[in-house]
C-alpha cells in the first residue's frame, strides 16, 4: 500500500466503480440478443463493440484497484462510488444510442440515459416509432436498472464486502434493510421486481395484444410498459407513449403496476410475508393516500372549470390517470403534451406540480419529496401544536408506524426537512433556467417539477431543440434528485479537495 493515504484512498474507490461498469457492459448483451432475433445486424454489432469496450474499462479499473480493494470504505466513501458510477455509466451507456444514430448529438445520447437511469423518462430521441427493438430493448432495461439500482446489482453478486455494499447502497438513495444486510436486502429486492416482471409482462401482453398488435410485438411493447411502470419509469416504445394504444385495459394494468412500484420495498416484502395489515397502517401509504385525494380533487376541480372532459370516465381515464403517473413519479402520458399548457389551466397545473415534487415512498423506484418525509413533516407539526395545547405532564412521545413503530425523533425530522429542502431549491433553478431559456413561468416550474421529482410529464419544453445548457442542467438535476443530493454533493466536495491539493 503506498505511503499516501490520500492516493491509496482512491484504489478501492475506483475498484467498487470498476465493478459496476463491468455489469453495465455485461447488460449490453440483452439488447444484443434482441437484435440478432429481430435481425438487426448492425444495431448488434454496435452493442457488440459498446460491451467490449465499457468491460474493458470496467476490469481495467478493477485491476487498478484489486490490491486494496480489502480496504474498508467509509460512508463518504461509499457514496462517491455511487455518484461516480451513475456519471461513468451515463457516459457509456450512451455510446450506443450515438452509434445507432437515433439522436442528433452525444449530449442527448448522455440526457436519454440518464433520464432512464433515474426513472424519469422525459426523452430527445428523434423518429421514436421506427427506432430498433435492439435500442428500445437498451431504453428500457436501463429505466428498469435504474429502477432498482444498478450499483445494488453490481455488488450484490461480485462483492463479498457487506460494510461496503451497504455504503453504496445508502449512497444510491435507500435506506431501508429488508433483511440483516445490503447484500441479502438487495437480493430481496431483485427477487420482487423479477417477480413482478414475469406477471407484469404476462398481463400488459394480453392488454396491448387486446389492443390490436400482433402478439411477438406486443409481447415486447407488454414488456416494456410493464418495465416502465414498475420502475416509475415513463419510457414507452411510441413516440404517444400510451396514447397510442387508445386502450382502458392498458391504461388501468400500467396504472396498477406503477402504482406497486412507487410503494416501499420493505412495504412489499413485508405483504409477501404475511403482513398485509401493513398495508393500511404504514405511514407512507396512509399519506400517499391522503395527498393524491386532495390534489385529484384539486385538479378535478380545475378541469371542471375549464370543461376539459365531457364525461366522468373522460376524466378517471385522462386526469386521474395522468394525477397517478405524476404523483408516482411514472411519466406514462395519455394526452399531448401541449394539451397540458392549453387546457388544463393553472389550477389543474397547480395540483399536478405538487404531485410531481411529492413523489411515492422511500425505497422505491419512485423519486420526489417521497411520503415518508411528509409524513414526518406532518406527524412532527402535529406533535408541536399538541405541546402547545396541552400541559407538559401529559405530552406523549410521538411515534410513527413504516413496517414497525418508531419513535419520532429531532434527527429524523431535521433530515426530512433538510432533503425537502434541497427538493424546493433545486425546483427553483430549474424554473429560473427554465424562464432565462424564455419559456414561460408555468411551463417552466412544470418541467422542472417532472425532473426535479424524476417523473417524466413533458408540457413541450424538453426536445432536442431545447439550449444545450437546459440539457445539461436537467441531466444534474435528474441525477441529483434520483440519489437524493448527498451522494452528488460528496462526490463534488471530494473531487474540489482533489483539485485544490493538486
Amino acid at each position: 500500500m503506498p505511503e499516501n493515504k490520500q492516493i491509496s484512498r482512491f484504489y478501492p474507490i475506483c475498484y467498487y466503480i470498476g465493478l459496476i461498469i463491468l455489469v453495465l457492459g455485461c447488460l449490453m448483451i440483452i439488447p444484443a440478443v434482441t437484435a440478432v432475433f429481430s435481425s438487426e445486424f448492425n444495431i448488434f454489432s454496435i452493442f457488440l463493440a459498446c460491451a467490449s469496450l465499457t468491460v474493458m474499462i470496467g476490469l481495467g479499473m478493477i485491476m487498478i484497484g484489486c490490491h486494496y480493494r480489502q480496504i474498508k470504505l467509509n460512508f463518504g466513501e461509499g457514496t462517491i462510488v455511487a455518484s461516480a458510477s451513475w456519471l461513468l455509466g451515463m457516459l457509456l451507456c450512451a455510446l450506443p444510442y450515438y452509434f445507432s444514430g437515433n439522436y442528433g448529438s452525444y449530449l442527448d445520447c448522455c440526457f436519454d440515459v440518464m433520464s432512464g437511469l433515474t426513472t424519469t423518462g422525459v426523452v430527445l430521441i428523434k423518429d421514436l416509432d421506427h427506432v430498433s427493438n435492439g435500442i428500445n430493448m437498451w431504453r428500457h432495461l436501463l429505466t428498469f436498472l435504474g429502477g432498482q439500482g444498478m450499483v445494488v446489482l453490481a455488488l450484490t453478486f461480485l462483492s463479498r464486502r457487506y460494510a461496503n455494499v451497504y455504503m453504496m447502497y445508502v449512497g444510491e438513495g435507500k435506506d431501508e434493510k429488508l433483511s440483516p444486510n445490503a447484500v441479502t436486502t438487495s437480493k430481496s429486492i431483485w427477487k420482487i421486481s423479477l417477480l413482478y416482471l414475469a406477471i407484469g409482462t404476462v398481463v400488459m401482453t394480453v392488454f396491448v395484444v387486446h389492443a390490436g398488435m400482433p402478439i411477438g410485438e406486443g409481447f415486447l411493447h407488454g414488456m416494456w410498459i410493464f418495465m416502465s411502470a414498475w420502475s416509475t419509469g415513463g419510457f414507452a416504445p411510441m413516440s404517444q407513449n400510451i396514447l397510442y394504444y387508445h386502450n382502458l385495459g392498458v391504461e388501468v394494468g400500467s396504472m396498477i403496476f406503477f402504482i406497486l412500484g412507487s410503494l416501499n420495498f420493505a412495504l412489499h416484502y413485508a405483504v409477501l410475508h404475511g403482513q398485509r395489515k401493513e398495508i393500511w397502517k404504514n405511514i407512507e401509504v396512509v399519506t400517499f393516500s391522503i395527498t393524491l385525494s386532495v390534489l385529484t380533487l384539486i385538479a378535478v376541480s380545475g378541469l371542471m372549470q375549464n370543461n376539459v372532459y365531457p364525461n366522468v370516465m373522460a376524466m378517471f381515464r385522462k386526469g386521474f390517470y395522468l394525477m397517478v403517473s405524476g404523483h408516482t413519479t411514472t411519466g406514462f402520458m395519455n394526452i399531448y403534451a401541449k394539451q397540458f399548457f392549453y387546457e388544463w389551466g393553472d389550477i389543474a397545473l397547480f395540483a399536478l406540480i405538487l404531485a410531481m415534487l411529492f413523489g411515492g415512498s422511500a425505497c422505491s423506484t419512485a423519486g420526489g419529496f417521497k411520503a415518508l418525509r411528509i409524513g414526518i413533516v406532518c406527524r412532527a407539526v402535529k406533535a408541536e401544536i399538541g405541546k402547545m395545547l396541552i400541559p407538559d405532564s401529559r405530552v406523549k412521545t410521538s411515534r410513527i408506524h413504516h413496517i414497525k413503530d418508531i419513535i419520532l425523533s429531532d434527527a429524523m425530522v431535521k433530515s426530512a426537512c433538510l432533503i425537502i429542502a434541497l427538493y424546493l431549491l433545486t425546483f427553483a433553478v430549474g424554473t429560473l433556467a427554465g424562464m432565462y431559456a424564455g419559456y414561460p413561468y408555468m411551463m417552466a416550474a412544470f418541467e422542472s417539477a417532472s425532473v426535479t421529482g424524476n417523473v417524466g410529464l413533458s408540457i413541450g419544453i424538453t426536445s432536442p431543440a431545447m439550449p444545450a445548457f437546459l440539457k445539461i442542467l436537467y441531466i444534474v438535476i435528474m441525477w441529483l434528485g434520483r440519489l437524493e443530493f448527498m451522494s452528488v454533493l460528496t462526490l463534488i466536495a471530494y473531487v474540489f479537495r482533489k483539485v485544490r491539493r493538486a
